[in-house]
């Protein structure tokens, strides 16, 4: 399983509640519009399918994997996720 960083700008209000709730199920750690997920290749696949039913095309979302050691700043931290990944609170 690998680390992703999901984030969205959503047009309208009422879709921008429904893509927190679905990207909120596989979310590690977030704040407001980013997210950290574990997730692997069958999860990512679930996401998209549930995401594309809700976006329409003036919004905006991005799924990135984190590869390597993330540039830390502030008072965030870096845990070990169990199987290998990053997570940064």
């Amino acid at each position: 399983m690998k680390i992703y960083l999901i984030s969205y700008d959503i047009f309208e209000l009422k879709r921008l509640r429904t893509v927190a709730k679905v990207v909120e199920k596989y979310k590690l750690k977030g704040q407001k519009s980013s997210w950290e997920s574990p997730l692997n290749q069958k999860l990512i696949k679930a996401l998209v399918e549930e995401l594309e039913k809700i976006l329409k095309e003036e919004d905006k979302l991005n799924i990135i994997e984190i590869v390597g050691e993330p540039i830390l700043l502030g008072k965030a931290k870096s845990l070990n996720y169990k199987k290998g990944g990053i997570v940064i609170l």
